[in-house]
């Protein structure tokens, strides 16, 4: 059944690719965009594929350096030191011909921090947006901020007449469910335009002939196709009915570099695996556990920790291909230390010694929930900690789902214990401890479902936002961290490895943020 399956995934892929050109790139993987609405979702396949119809103030370029995108220049006030002044790209227009201009990012900006944006954790900090003039802004802060710009990457650039026009001043409300006209319509002022959306089956841009870039990008159409089985990814690209495989399986690497025709780049992407858990007192709903939460026990977690083989899991599921870790960090990140890298070996006779001690000798069963199209081997790095928590008696049953029907679960906390990644625009552990680690509550804590709430450790990660003193500011971070390792507030696996396979006369640059950009490809036998 399963082989008759892919078949036809196969054939109802050709039957609905257009026919590729010198300037069409077909570009398949694991999942789609969540939305459209570019400040509903924090989520990088949302923003990845938005980078092409959107556009940022700043944004990173393949070595992780901060470059001018619609803002050309950005500067600390003078005489002001909690104020950002942004001066504006000019002669930039929207899709629909209408001009950028000052008004337009305040809209943005104030839209970002609004209270149903994901982002808004973005823009904490931020007390107002002022338009001085078409073309420059101010935004005011809390206090000093002096990295507020790498705050800004991901946070896109609307066109607030369309967006009164079309009634989607409000974000959209993803989690609840609900929908608005920017889910699937789109007015940027990126290299290419929205042509067609039908959700989780197929997108097609197409060129800007406007856009502000002196040189008219080499790719002119892409055909965006998501396609959740790996395997039938792989066979799309060696049949020829896409070009490039943003995603590919660890276990077809070898098979593809060695391949006529197809080329494989790997790299370090800036994004970290791990598991969290619920945290507070309360019976967990998912265990046999009906009076307390097992994953309220330090024992727990620490037999948890120690019987994780992450060298077992880079080299049999990963293949080899993944960096493990005993921190929520990458090391691209500020913060990062090799210390804290470091992990436990497998100690199955202490962890069990650590389950009878907490009470839980005969185990408890919970369930682990997992995206199955997100990130690298997602479900099987899930299957094969099911396997090494079995031997410490912790039975869980796996539920495997769409990365878009997981991630309700986190920012909802509908979740006893599941998997995540974690990639960090920013390069600095701020980005992490805002979403993560602080108390869910106001712009703070919209991936932490776990219920972990530490009102000092708040007030440090709260602090970070406008230390100025850049050497104190990296101690507190440090004290974070501390906190964090000690707590076992997350269980990190590893740091994951990025592998691009392409056609052989497509180009494509392997980025930190798993942000492959269309209009930088080159093309070319």
């Amino acid at each position: 059944m399963r082989k008759l399956l892919l078949t036809a995934s196969v054939l109802a892929l050709a039957a609905t690719a257009m026919p590729a050109s010198a300037e069409t790139i077909r570009w398949a993987r694991g999942a789609d965009a969540l939305t459209l609405d570019p400040h509903s979702q924090n989520e990088g396949t949302t923003h990845t594929f938005a980078h092409h119809i959107y556009e940022t103030l700043v944004w990173r370029d393949t070595e992780g350096t901060l470059i001018p995108r619609l803002a050309t220049e950005w500067a600390i006030k003078e005489g002001d030191d909690t104020t950002w002044v942004f001066t504006l790209r000019e002669g930039v227009t929207f899709h629909d011909g209408a001009e950028f201009n000052a008004e337009d990012v305040v809209f943005s900006l104030d839209r970002a921090r609004s209270e149903r944006s994901n982002m808004r954790q973005l823009h904490a900090d931020v007390e107002s947006v002022t338009a001085v003039d078409d073309y420059t802004v101010e935004v005011k802060l809390k206090g000093p901020s002096p990295l507020y710009p790498n705050n800004l990457t991901n946070t896109f650039m609307m066109d607030k007449t369309w967006a009164e026009t079309n009634d989607v001043v409000e974000v959209q409300d993803y989690a609840g469910g609900e929908d608005n006209y920017a889910v699937r319509n789109t007015n940027g002022t990126g290299p290419y335009k929205l042509v067609s959306r039908e959700v989780g089956v197929r997108s097609v841009l197409e060129v800007n002939p406007d856009h502000w870039a002196e040189t008219e990008p080499a790719v002119t159409e892409i055909i965006y196709t998501p396609i959740s089985d790996a395997a039938t990814r792989v066979a799309a690209l060696l049949s020829g009915e896409v070009d490039f495989v943003q995603d590919v399986p660890v276990q077809d690497i070898e098979r593809l570099s060695s391949t006529d025709g197809i080329k494989v780049a790997t790299g370090p992407e800036n994004r970290i695996i791990y598991f969290g858990y619920r945290l507070t007192e309360e019976p967990l709903a998912s265990s046999d556990v009906t009076d307390k939460n097992p994953f309220s026990d330090p024992k727990v977690l620490e037999a948890m920790h120690l019987s994780i083989d992450r060298d077992a899991i880079k080299e049999v599921v990963m293949r080899g291909n993944s960096v493990p870790t005993g921190v929520a960090t990458p090391p691209f990140v500020n913060g990062w230390t090799e210390e804290l890298d470091a992990y436990p070996a497998p100690d199955l006779e202490r962890a069990r010694a650590l389950m009878e001690e907490a009470g839980y000798g005969d185990g408890f069963t919970v369930t682990l929930d997992t995206p199955n199209n997100r990130y690298v081997n997602d479900e099987a790095i899930s299957q094969a900690v099911v396997g090494m928590l079995g031997q410490i008696g912790i039975r869980a049953t796996l539920a495997s789902r769409p990365v878009a029907q997981h991630s309700p679960l986190i920012t909802n906390g509908d979740t006893d214990f599941y998997l995540l990644g974690w990639g960090v625009p920013t390069f600095d552990s701020a980005y992490i401890f805002n979403d993560l680690i602080h108390t869910k509550e106001g712009n703070y804590g919209a991936y932490n479902p776990s219920g972990y709430s530490n009102a000092e450790l708040d007030a440090k990660i709260e602090s970070l936002g406008t230390q100025t003193d850049l050497e104190a500011r990296d101690a507190t971070i440090a004290e974070i961290w501390a906190t964090i390792q000690e707590d076992r507030v997350l269980l990190p696996i590893h740091n994951q490895v990025l592998a691009y396979a392409t056609k052989s006369n497509f180009t494509i640059d392997v980025h930190p943020e798993n942000q492959p950009n269309m209009s930088n490809v080159t093309i070319g036998e």
